[in-house]
């Protein structure tokens, strides 16, 4: 499984990125907003650090403004991914898009059957929102699940990439449901690293081994 972060702070790119698993970067425009007026030069700044993809939504809602932009955005860095809400008027940009084959992310997906419809136009990334389907009472991990099944049957080139990730359990339960990619908040990530057992088996390593009243291990 990919791991991409979701986030646009650079501070946490920086924090994260030399872990080594991290795989990309997604942004939107509620991440950006965020972090300042200066969004070219943060996605800039992103782009460069971060060797993997790096999804940036568009903001036009027009379909000729959303083709236009999106082919812009394709153009401002050679890991670009761009983003493009899941709605029919979209449909024709995102097969135009994919077919001079920049690669796309169609987010704001909620059903497996949308899923399928931007699968058959060949797009890069599908974007299942599962936090906010579990927000309604749908069980997201079941919706997942039967969007992989779809992919696979029909043996789709897209990655299904798990978005709206709300806890370290729905991440563990998306990896079972074997989701090609996930994208995590820096604070969801972070607490994949804490554990009490992890942290009072370190602590009683250390205090064994300063009763030997050893300076080097190889003394």
């Amino acid at each position: 499984m990919k791991i991409f972060l979701d986030t646009a702070n650079r501070e946490y790119i920086k924090k994260l990125l030399p872990t080594g698993v991290i795989d990309g970067i997604t942004t939107n425009p509620s991440l950006l907003s965020k972090e300042g007026s200066q969004s070219k030069q943060v996605l800039q700044d992103i782009c460069a650090m971060v060797p993997g993809p790096v999804s940036i939504e568009v903001v036009e809602k027009h379909p000729d403004a959303v083709l236009k932009q999106g082919r812009e955005i394709a153009q401002f860095a050679k890991n670009i991914v761009v983003k493009i809400p899941f709605a029919l008027e979209y449909m024709q940009v995102i097969k135009t898009l994919a077919h001079e084959g920049i690669p796309l992310n169609i987010t704001l997906v909620f059903t497996p059957l949308q899923a399928l419809m931007v699968a058959k136009l060949g797009v890069t990334y599908i974007s299942p929102f599962l936090g906010r389907w579990d927000d309604i009472g749908v069980d997201s991990i079941d919706l997942l699940e039967q969007t992989v099944d779809i992919k696979e049957t029909y043996d789709f080139d897209s990655q299904i990439l798990a978005a709206s990730i709300r806890s370290v359990l729905q991440w563990q339960k998306v990896a079972e449901a074997s989701a090609d990619v996930i994208t995590v908040p820096p604070a969801i990530f972070e607490q994949v690293f804490k554990h009490p057992l992890t942290e009072r088996g370190i602590a009683m390593f250390d205090a064994d081994w300063q009763k030997l009243g050893k300076t080097s291990l190889f003394e």
